[in-house]
């Protein structure tokens, strides 16, 4: 979470006084209020004064045009409230969620961990999120933001798996005029039994569901919007190879890997290493990229990669497109490096591609 910008390369004395003054403050308690400041920092042009124009590097992928590869991860703006924001901070894209049907509180707090030599976060958060009609009039107040907006949808928790698609295909149908890619959570670690619904053949059914309400909608507005799914990094081989096979056969349009884990490598000596949650952040950083690795080795470029976990510098994001991704995502190395970050990494993979022409 933004609570956590305390390392950040960035020198102006304004924010190291705000970073330094939030920092002494519960982690989810100054989380909200952060995302009040960058909004108010956004609208009185200061982000863009700080950070300058965002890296022009445009690229084609699911039919979408992206103003460069990098990206803001989903969980960082649950309810689609600060969009013009992290565009002024010049993020390509922005996933914001996850968004369910109704509305929910998420898990009882404490729920979310720094674990800062470690550079890492571990969160039990929940899903917790205003619901997908909430989320989608928020949306509608975006004015400034000119990239690409995803919405990444999920089931509510009390809502059994064998009802499952009953949700996502409400979120769908509800976010389908706001977003232009929607990612479908059935990996996150918070949530009792929801990766139960990675099995493959659960999976096929979802999914098949998914593409024939997209079909219907696409038909219904004249608009298509991609459909992607979040991978967890916790999977077997043998579940990589079959999920892989399912989104070939489905014809997914992309691919986001990976969520958090529940290994707690490279935190075993922290405290927080007992809470129960999915690890972000520097130790997710090879258990992702080995995970990104195999599902591009299955899919043989038939289906574009968004890579995320635990990028905290340019050379990690040269690293997950090195191993098969075409975008990638930020999250803990944000809430860790500060917006020097993005336009680091977009720069590192605008002369990585140039170079490859």
């Amino acid at each position: 979470m933004l609570h956590c910008l305390h390392n950040s390369p960035m020198t102006s004395s304004p924010y190291q006084l705000a970073k330094r003054a939030l920092f002494l403050f519960p982690p989810e308690a100054v989380h909200e209020p952060t995302l009040m400041m960058l909004r108010m920092a956004e609208r009185l042009h200061v982000l863009r004064l700080l950070c300058g124009k965002p890296v022009n590097d445009p690229i084609k992928v699911m039919g979408l045009r992206f103003s460069n590869r990098v990206g803001l991860a989903a969980g960082m703006d649950k309810q689609g409230t600060s969009v013009d924001a992290f565009g002024a901070l010049g993020f390509g894209f922005v996933e914001i969620g996850t968004l369910t049907p109704r509305p929910q509180r998420g898990n009882p707090s404490p729920r979310l961990f720094r674990c800062v030599s470690q550079r890492a976060i571990i969160n039990h958060m929940g899903l917790n999120n205003p619901g997908v009609d909430r989320g989608v009039e928020n949306l509608s107040a975006t004015r400034h933001f000119k990239g690409i907006l995803g919405v990444n949808i999920s089931k509510n928790k009390v809502t059994p798996n064998d009802e499952a698609r009953i949700d996502y295909l409400a979120c769908l149908r509800a976010v389908w005029e706001v977003a232009d890619y929607v990612a479908i959570n059935f990996s996150c670690p918070n949530v009792p039994n929801l990766c139960e619904l990675a099995k493959a053949e659960t999976a096929a059914d979802l999914l098949a569901a998914l593409k024939s309400e997209q079909s219907n909608l696409q038909q219904e507005t004249g608009k298509y919007v991609p459909i992607v799914m979040k991978v967890s990094p916790d999977m077997s081989e043998q579940q990589i190879r079959e999920l892989a096979h399912v989104f070939l056969d489905c014809q997914l349009d992309g691919l986001i890997c990976t969520n958090t884990t529940t290994s707690r490598i490279g935190v075993e000596n922290h405290p927080a290493a007992q809470q129960r949650g999915g690890l972000s952040g520097a130790p997710l950083f090879n258990r992702a990229n080995e995970t990104l690795e195999a599902f591009a080795q299955e899919l043989r470029g038939a289906i574009p990669i968004i890579g995320v976990g635990g990028i905290m510098s340019p050379e990690d994001a040269l690293a997950k497109v090195r191993a098969g991704a075409s975008l990638v995502q930020l999250y803990s190395g944000f809430v860790y490096q500060g917006p020097s970050l993005i336009r680091g990494c977009a720069n590192a993979l605008k002369k990585h591609f140039a170079g490859l022409k």
